[in-house]
């Protein structure tokens, strides 16, 4: 059974819903606007959903959801699909180059519908 959430490395006030989970194909990276900002969603064997940003922070480009998914000693990976800086889809840490990272997003899946958190807004 797959978690129904994914942990956050920022509050959210709420989510919004992204597409049903059958709409994501493991291993593939799909693109989500949430809260005005590119996401790249990706479906894990598992039926774990995780979400990035979808801006590549080397490459300066909205372009993540476009990488390869992967896996590096364990841990589910997404690669830039430019010059292939590897991600670390839990924790957004680039494992080629430490001076780069992806934002995640938590995400939950209820009643077959992957949701992802919003950003807390600034008052």
């Amino acid at each position: 059974m797959h978690p129904d959430t994914h942990p956050a490395t920022h509050a959210t006030t709420d989510w919004q819903p992204v597409c049903p989970l059958e709409a994501l194909e493991p291993l593939w990276a799909e693109a989500a606007l949430v809260d005005h900002e590119q996401v790249a969603v990706v479906r894990l064997p598992s039926d774990e959903v995780v979400a990035v940003s979808h801006w590549d922070p080397y490459a300066k480009a909205h372009v993540m959801a476009r990488g390869i998914v992967g896996s590096r000693g364990g841990r589910p990976t997404l690669t830039s699909p430019l010059h292939k800086q590897v991600y670390d889809l839990a924790t957004g840490e680039c494992l080629t180059d430490p001076a780069l990272r992806l934002a995640t997003f938590p995400v939950r899946v209820r009643d077959g519908i992957v949701a992802v958190g919003r950003h807390e807004q600034a008052a």
